[in-house]
């Protein structure tokens, strides 16, 4: 069967999905509000599971690969949990220090998908950190539904304490070069944002369909900004306004593209709302940003 894409669904079931996702509302409802979608055989949890992550699918780079190395670390955050585990990758042939990039998560945890993004990251020749925000409640579950539980019941406040420290410490580590960039999904890239107001050495953010800070908080903002925004994205596009506004006023140098036709998620390779186009689009404009600010 031909993978199906975000043109496949209804526009209603696609902006359900997305509340769902995000925690707005939770399972039963969905199913109960998607039965009405489910027609020619089909079921609400059969459209849901339609829906949700194929991750082995998807898979780019595998965990084995030759040309990387990679592990699992803890790292010290004093002023958030405590403790932290991360996934780090580099590319094997790596002679000298290399440009670090922090790859911040969705709001289900360090899931396969995004262990996959650290690996693509590492193997076009970068450092890459990918902190579990799920680590002091037992690391990312092995199952989305749950992922998504244990999210909501996070102290974002240390949450955020403990990626301005994962920043240290990838800069500090002995393989990187002190460049440090970063990219976020969704949740992820509302820490790239948060992050770019928060690190005066940043050198390079890229959010991608991820939540505004404040909109006083750009002028804040030193490190240059690529924000990339999915076209059907009510949820996160109406704060761009007042955002940019406040970008401009401050002189921020910042580029935003916006993906026509596209949905919230759309760079995410395991779901529907994957748009092949967009993201191969989206993902050489990020390789070729961190080119010219960490190099």
């Amino acid at each position: 069967m031909p993978q199906q894409t975000a043109a496949d669904f209804d526009q209603e079931l696609l902006i359900l999905f997305d509340a769902y996702v995000h925690g707005d509302i939770d399972r039963r409802t969905f199913l109960d509000r998607a039965r009405k979608f489910a027609v020619g055989g089909l079921t609400a949890a059969g459209l849901l599971a339609a829906l949700s992550p194929k991750f082995a699918e998807a898979q780019v780079v595998k965990p084995d690969d030759a040309r990387l190395v990679t592990s699992r670390i803890d790292y010290a955050s004093p002023k958030g949990h405590g403790t932290v585990k991360a996934y780090l990758a580099r590319p094997a042939s790596a002679g000298g220090k290399l440009p670090s990039v922090l790859v911040v998560h969705e709001n289900r945890g360090l899931n396969p998908h995004i262990e996959d993004i650290t690996r693509r990251m590492a193997l076009d020749g970068y450092l890459a950190f990918a902190p579990d925000m799920l680590t002091p409640l037992g690391g990312y579950p092995g199952d989305e539904d749950k992922a998504r539980a244990l999210f909501a019941q996070l102290d974002q406040a240390k949450c955020r304490e403990d990626f301005l420290a994962a920043y240290s410490v990838l800069k500090a580590r002995p393989e990187s070069s002190g460049k440090v960039g970063v990219v976020g999904f969704c949740y992820g890239g509302g820490i790239a944002h948060m992050l770019s107001t928060q690190v005066p050495d940043l050198a390079a953010a890229v959010p991608f369909y991820g939540n505004h800070p404040p909109a006083e908080d750009a002028a804040w903002v030193k490190s240059p900004l690529l924000i990339h925004f999915a076209a059907v994205d009510e949820r996160i596009n109406a704060a761009w306004p007042a955002y940019e506004k406040e970008l401009k006023a401050a002189n921020v140098r910042y580029t935003a593209h916006t993906y026509p036709g596209t949905q919230h998620g759309f760079n995410n390779d395991t779901t529907p709302r994957f748009d092949a186009a967009a993201a191969q689009l989206a993902w050489g404009r990020t390789l070729d940003f961190f080119k010219t600010h960490l190099s």
